[in-house]
């Protein structure tokens, strides 16, 4: 014979609900149809962007423009890569680069090539470290 089962005397409490910038994260993610109206058609071709490369807004966003372009206007004041955009407005890079392109062709942004330091350092500035080690 097997004991009685317990029933318990308090209801489990129910979760609490997710907040609205979490819902609009898991919708953005499940809804492709989205990102559609977002980049359009796309017919013209892409500007060569790279995760790395720094997009500046040239002005404050004018009242026809969408949100997602109003938003990336607004997150540009100062220069941003596209990887940073892309996370800030929880779009993939495929839609950034399109969004970004028709912001650059409407000349709203601009794209700029991070600055390279020189894999080697120059070798006067070198020899002259070296001779200045050397007179202590």
């Amino acid at each position: 014979m097997t004991p009685p089962r317990r029933k318990r005397r308090h209801p489990r409490p129910e979760p609490l609900p997710e907040p609205r910038a979490a819902a609009e994260r898991t919708e953005t993610k499940k809804n492709p149809e989205r990102l559609y109206v977002i980049t359009g058609t796309a017919d013209g071709g892409r500007a060569e962007l790279d995760l790395v490369t720094l997009i500046v807004a040239r002005a404050d966003p004018p009242p026809s423009v969408p949100p997602e372009q109003a938003a990336l206007l607004r997150l540009c004041t100062a220069p941003l890569s596209v990887a940073e955009l892309s996370a800030y407005l929880n779009l993939p890079f495929s839609a950034m680069t399109v969004l970004i392109t028709e912001m650059i062709s409407a000349e709203l942004v601009q794209a700029r090539v991070p600055i390279v330091r020189q894999a080697l350092p120059d070798r006067s500035l070198l020899e002259a470290v070296m001779h200045g080690l050397q007179k202590l």
